[in-house]
């Protein structure tokens, strides 16, 4: 259909720079466009909140070079997942001393040059680890993570990573006794963790085991927060600042002041600044007496929608044609494989009008995306990736 921006005249929400652009531009498959000036105002915003807290930008939610350049100008620290995210990092200028080694399971000759490129912050959760890190980075520091209970947020982490809380004193014994520094804990409070108030629980939970260890003697300086912070996904949150605030708020409540709080936004940093082109490639119905619709798109689970698994994430779309009556549909990916359905349990209400050629804006695409984005399921290109 033809391209017209009058429709959105009367629309009570103004598109952004990127669904401008996106609306305007022709794309021959499904390409993310971000915005780097939406990813500085959000970390100025964030850092804000945040005061004299670190943000260590958690590279994994969106490596693309023009983000990270972003923002090293902008003055942030990098959680990084691999050694392949280090040098990403390094090579837009980051030092050595603004990344941290964040992944607890980590490859004994990843530990070794990340040593050798000037890493000193590593994260570990298991005594191996603390011994691979003592032989290939001697003298390093080392934050222990910890396992929380289970949060409020829309998609909690699993027991995949992290300590149980009885164990973390005897991690801090074993790094002392292998001559690294311990120098605290980190943990993850679930991402996509709508308001500030659901941190309340497992902060409390990370702060009895603070204050176990300084009974203990160990003078503790780093409190690692991880993400949470949320994205608009249809449902209200509060801006970057007054939620980051909160949140130091209810830290300082328990644990007082802390000299060195690393906090590691992901999603919160790069989801509004980057939505998704795609295009209908189909609208039916199974049965005359279905009153869903199935709307089928050229991108779906497996090239970079993963995070609608269990539909925990719930897009936002907008089409040319959305001036028009809406109905409920079940939305769907291209793939030939029958788990690549988006929208099922909770259809999607989209315009009643909906053809194959129609093009779709999901908003908010700007984290993991195209880091899940597969290299070619089915024979479909992965996502691609422009930056405005």
């Amino acid at each position: 259909m033809t391209t017209n921006l009058a429709d959105f005249a009367n629309r009570s929400t103004p598109l952004s720079r990127v669904e401008e652009h996106i609306f305007a531009t022709h794309f021959d498959k499904p390409t993310l466009v971000i915005d780097t000036e939406i990813v500085a105002r959000q970390y100025e915003a964030l850092a804000a909140g945040l005061g004299h807290a670190t943000i260590h930008y958690a590279v994994k939610a969106n490596p693309a070079r023009e983000i990270i350049a972003t923002l090293v100008r902008a003055g942030s620290h990098f959680d990084a997942a691999s050694r392949g995210e280090i040098e990403l990092c390094l090579s837009q200028g980051a030092t050595p001393d603004q990344v941290s080694f964040g992944n607890t399971i980590k490859k004994v000759s990843d530990i070794a040059w990340a040593f050798g490129a000037g890493i000193r912050l590593f994260a570990a959760d298991a005594e191996e680890e603390l011994e691979k890190i003592a032989e290939n980075a001697p003298g390093s520091s080392v934050y222990i993570r910890l396992i929380v209970d289970a949060s409020e947020a829309d998609w909690p982490l699993s027991r995949k990573f992290g300590c149980a809380r009885d164990k973390a004193l005897s991690l801090l014994e074993m790094a002392v006794s292998l001559g690294l520094t311990p120098v605290g804990f980190s943990f993850h409070v679930g991402s996509q963790t709508r308001r500030a108030s659901m941190w309340a629980p497992t902060l409390d939970q990370v702060a009895a085991v603070w204050q176990a260890a300084k009974e203990a003697g160990y003078e503790l300086s780093l409190l690692n927060i991880g993400g949470g912070f949320p994205a608009f996904y249809g449902e209200a949150i509060d801006g970057p600042r007054v939620y980051a605030a909160e949140v130091m708020k209810l830290i300082e409540e328990r644990f007082g002041h802390i000299p060195h709080i690393m906090a590691e936004p992901g999603r919160g940093m790069v989801a509004h600044a980057g939505a998704i082109a795609a295009e209908v490639i189909l609208v039916s119905k199974k049965s005359e007496a279905d009153i869903h619709r199935w709307v089928y798109l050229d991108i779906g689970r497996f090239s970079g929608l993963a995070e609608t698994e269990g539909e925990a994430i719930r897009y936002q779309f907008a089409t040319l044609r959305d001036h028009e009556p809406k109905g409920p549909c079940v939305l769907a990916g291209p793939s030939c494989d029958s788990a690549d359905v988006l929208y099922e349990k909770r259809p999607v209400e989209l315009p009643m009008g909906l053809k194959s050629g129609d093009k779709v804006v999901i908003r908010n695409c700007g984290a993991y995306t195209s880091t899940y984005s597969s290299v070619g399921f089915n024979g479909f290109p992965p996502l691609d990736v422009v930056v405005i």
